[in-house]
């Protein structure tokens, strides 16, 4: 268990959280959320012991062993794979280190005998003699092969180090996993078998995501930071989500009698537990829902951005005709006689773990690349808006302000359009007048989706559109590309998104495309078979 006590943290005159009492038990799932910039991970390091609290204590008994996902993905490339997850247990891997030292000694002594003998006890209760095939199974989990254990970290590709240092944490059944963004780069497979093991997993998990469907398959419990406050409520994101919602909506009702506020409340509650279809966590843990005191329920001061997509013209039958594309990168070919013909409804998500294959993929339709063979032919009465993967080239030498930068973009120039605008896109005020080239990984991305808005394009191809988005902004673009009646291609790492707007799925996986009218879902349980 980890109590919390008065926590408060504070930088210079600015508080990003106070007065905060919680506390977490094993057998859970806690799941951390927040606007950008409101103290997630910080929140994550003061428990952690790596950040010091401002006031107020964090409680863990001596006994007890935490585990955290590290960042760096540099620290270990002087040992091996194997190495690095052991280290996840820095007292078994301490043990075996210092006795296979004592039995390499020339000189072995009585002395060291007694020692070794009293580290082979303790190396034995650690499950040090399980700890290679435990690791091993954790490393196979995450889609490391058997062939790469014994590597070097320093050869080892960022996206696979990404996955060594999630199996780090993992390793070993520690009492407390503290988890910051461990879906990032990981590809589906991954992800599903990360789900499985947490939902399965005994002991106190803390994890701060933006992939609001990991939230919902694997949390019980959602730690919400708003209004200066850190919040726990009783439930998946999905809950937290929809009850929150509700609340807002039934506090601007002033004239409404408090009765039907809680009426309608209960009646929420009673169908949200009642539906077993929200998550595949196990009905235990549903069980937790209809425990929820309607005092309890969460109204945050959030803002959400409007997205929206409307074609300035329908365009005819004729979308997209890909024929036996080729292309080679440094003399390697990586996409060879790729044949795609878009239908009218189609929207398309690519996937596969080979990003740079897809962001080329994305290059070519957009025009930025030409093809070494083959033909990208589009319908001659479509138009297309590109949302590339690295946005650098439109901000990094610009001298404009956000509202001059939209400006390039919009057909109204006009400046009480072009702020009415914006203020749908949470840039309000003087905010403005800011320069782009200052501004931060989501406001550009903020900006690039107003760019596509005003377009009035009816093909949308976007490369990673979520990156840098908090969750608020992730769930406006998953509502606007739903209701957009035009095409989209698109990939993310965000399951639900691809879940809810695409219809067809285009995997590339080692050299071969599958290609696939269906949902994300199905498709998943379709490569499972």
């Amino acid at each position: 268990m980890i109590t919390v006590n008065n926590l408060s943290l504070q930088f210079g005159a600015d508080t990003l959280f106070s007065r905060v009492d919680l506390q977490f038990t094993p057998g859970n799932c806690y799941g951390v959320i927040g606007a950008n910039g409101s103290g997630k991970s910080s929140f994550l390091k003061i428990l952690a012991g790596e950040l010091e609290q401002s006031t107020g204590a964090v409680e863990i008994k001596s006994d007890v062993r935490m585990s955290v996902l590290k960042q760096d993905q540099n620290m270990y490339d002087e040992f091996t794979v194997m190495e690095t997850v052991i280290m996840g247990n820095a007292r078994l891997y301490e043990c075996g280190r210092e006795k296979d030292e004592l039995y390499n000694k020339e000189d072995f002594s009585d002395e060291d005998g007694i020692r070794a003998a009293e580290l082979e006890e303790e190396y034995a209760e650690l499950g040090g003699w399980e700890a290679e095939s435990d690791a091993s199974v954790l490393l196979q989990g995450l889609g490391i092969p058997t062939s790469l254990h014994d590597v070097a970290m320093s050869d080892m590709k960022p996206r696979q180090k990404v996955k060594v240092l999630l199996a780090q944490a993992l390793f070993g059944k520690p009492d407390i996993i503290l988890l910051d963004e461990p879906t990032n780069n990981l590809d589906v497979g991954s992800v599903v078998w990360l789900e499985d093991f947490l939902m399965d997993y005994e002991g106190t998990v803390i994890v701060v995501a933006h992939d609001r469907f990991f939230l919902n398959t694997v949390c019980t419990h959602i730690v919400d930071i708003d209004f200066g406050k850190i919040k726990m409520y009783v439930g998946n994101y999905d809950f937290w989500y929809d009850s929150s919602q509700l609340i807002q909506k039934l506090l601007k009702e002033k004239n409404k009698k408090n009765e039907d506020k809680i009426a309608e409340l209960e009646e929420f509650v009673r169908r949200f537990s009642a539906n077993k279809s929200k998550s595949r966590q196990a009905t235990s843990r549903k069980k937790l829902i209809e425990k929820i005191k309607i005092e309890e329920m969460p109204a945050s001061t959030r803002r959400y951005p409007w997205v929206g997509f409307k074609a300035e013209r329908e365009p005819g039958k004729d979308r997209l005709f890909v024929t036996d594309l080729s292309k080679a990168v440094d003399g390697s070919k990586v996409l060879d006689n790729l044949n795609i013909i878009m239908g009218r409804d189609d929207k398309i998500a690519l996937i596969g773990e080979d990003e740079n294959t897809i962001t080329l993929m994305f290059k070519l339709l957009a025009g930025e690349l030409e093809p070494d063979g083959g033909e990208i032919k589009w319908g001659v009465s479509t138009t297309q808006s590109y949302f590339p993967k690295d946005n650098t080239v439109y901000f990094e030498d610009s001298e404009l302000t956000i509202i001059d930068w939209i400006r390039q973009y919009s057909e109204d120039k006009r400046e009480s359009y072009l702020r009415t605008f914006l203020g749908r896109m949470l840039f309000t005020g003087d905010d403005v007048y800011k320069e782009v080239r200052v501004l931060s990984g989501g406001e550009k991305v903020r900006c690039m989706l107003s760019r596509l808005m005003l377009s009035g394009a009816s093909i949308l191809l976007l490369d990673q559109p979520t990156q840098h988005l908090d969750l608020e902004s992730v769930a406006a673009l998953n509502n606007g590309l739903t209701d957009f009646k035009g095409n989209v291609i698109f990939t993310t790492h965000d399951h639900q998104l691809i879940q809810t707007v695409a219809n067809r799925i285009i995997e590339f996986k080692d050299g071969e495309v599958i290609d696939r009218q269906m949902t994300y879902d199905e498709y998943i349980e379709l490569t499972k078979i």
